[in-house]
């Protein structure tokens, strides 16, 4: 099988192929390609040949990254103009904001209690200021419960949650540890598993579905 590679290796170097060439048209390594062919001398046309190819590949590398530094450049000044559209945020907005993402992620049927469950880092940390500057939560009210995968550092995972949404870890239930059904993916997508939030009150509970009922009839009013 060796000898089979080898002459294939051999004789596309004979016809002025380069080790790259050779390795991509292969698939063979490119120590052995080397290896095989130490003793093949080009000539100065097929030398010339792989430089010119070699320039040309070098070219066509630098305008794709010329065009993709252009296209980033374009997205960014896009999004740079957009932010200019808001200077501030005022707690009108903030309990808009918090109420909107409530109605989206929140929980909205059951014990009468606050839920939110988010794995993004943001949303939890948006959600807290909301819960504290709008909702007036008192630091004792707030509960915390990890969902995560097997094999995860529960350690590092509580530590990095109690961080994120600056509730203690005293006040977080014990760490859900989901079965290990669920995809490698979705474990790769999902490092720091999902952070559920709880307020056990009932009327914070009913004052936030009187908001999200009441953007309803704003929103979708004839």
């Amino acid at each position: 099988m060796k000898i089979v590679e080898k002459e294939r290796a051999r004789t596309l170097r004979k016809q002025g192929k380069s080790m790259n060439q050779i390795v991509e048209e292969t698939g063979f390594s490119k120590a052995s390609v080397s290896f095989w062919t130490r003793d093949i001398v080009l000539t100065k046309a097929q030398r010339n040949k792989i430089s010119k190819r070699g320039r040309s590949i070098e070219s066509i590398e630098k305008r794709r990254l010329s065009r993709l530094f252009n296209i980033n450049n374009k997205r960014r000044a896009i999004i740079e103009t957009a932010k200019k559209d808001f200077s501030d945020l005022s707690a009108r907005d903030l309990k808009l904001i918090g109420a909107m993402i409530y109605w989206g992620e929140g929980g909205k049927t059951g014990n009468w209690s606050v839920r939110l469950a988010n794995s993004d880092p943001l949303i939890i940390k948006v959600m807290m200021r909301f819960f504290r500057e709008i909702c007036k939560v008192p630091e004792n009210k707030f509960h915390a419960h990890i969902h995560t995968f097997e094999n995860a550092d529960v350690e590092k995972t509580e530590k990095y949650w109690s961080e994120i949404s600056r509730i203690s870890r005293k006040q977080f239930y014990k760490t859900y540890i989901k079965p290990s059904i669920a995809s490698l993916q979705k474990r790769k997508t999902l490092p720091n598993g999902t952070l559920d939030i709880y307020v056990h009150d009932t009327k914070l509970f009913l004052t936030i579905m009187g908001w999200i009922e009441k953007i309803k009839d704003i929103l979708l009013k004839p």
